[in-house]
């Protein structure tokens, strides 16, 4: 055989040691997304920052691979905050002064009721959303301060519950800031 002809199959060859290369990596992605799909579907991933993490992931995707992801996604979204997984990171967050659940429940109502909620398939950065935009860290803080279980069961002074709604709210706030960091875009269809 001539050396023309074997560097010719040689360069065949590695042209399709390339197609093939190419080929397993694609199929490599495929097995990789669906794995993700899979723990999507099964809760395996349940918190914010894996959620974060395959979110990510899914925006890099083609099209066809990212609506795939599109169902699974907001499912999870949905379980993450139904299993009240965003209501105990966020306590996990506000230690000294633990975020009462009412704001939690009562912003996912709101978004619920709100026709521009279709506008993302995350129902956390939705809820941590309305909660920034309706400032309702602040009216919550304030009510939480003046319960009297706060007190002992006695009635606080107005600078006493004043005092306390502060802290309150500055490490709610902090910790809905921290939360809504995971988000360099927000995660929204249009």
């Amino acid at each position: 055989m001539s050396s023309s002809r074997r560097s010719g199959g040689s360069h065949h060859h590695r042209s399709s040691k390339s197609s093939s290369s190419s080929s397993k990596k694609s199929k490599s992605v495929q097995n990789s997304n669906q794995q993700l799909i899979e723990s999507l579907e099964t809760h395996r991933v349940n918190t914010l920052t894996g959620l974060c993490r395959i979110e990510r992931v899914a925006a890099t995707c083609d099209e066809d691979e990212a609506a795939a992801f599109n169902g699974p996604m907001t499912s999870a979204w949905n379980y993450y905050v139904n299993s009240n997984q965003l209501l105990s990171e966020m306590r996990g967050l506000t230690p000294n002064y633990p975020l009462c659940g009412e704001i939690i429940y009562d912003a996912q109502a709101l978004v619920h009721d709100d026709p521009e909620s279709n506008r993302s398939w995350n129902l956390a950065w939705l809820i941590l959303d309305k909660i920034e935009k309706q400032d309702m860290v602040r009216s919550y803080a304030a009510a939480e301060a003046a319960k009297l279980e706060m007190w002992g069961g006695r009635e606080p002074t107005a600078q006493e519950a004043g005092q306390l709604a502060q802290c309150f709210e500055y490490e709610w706030n902090q910790a809905m800031n921290k939360m809504l960091r995971h988000w360099a875009v927000p995660p929204c269809w249009y």
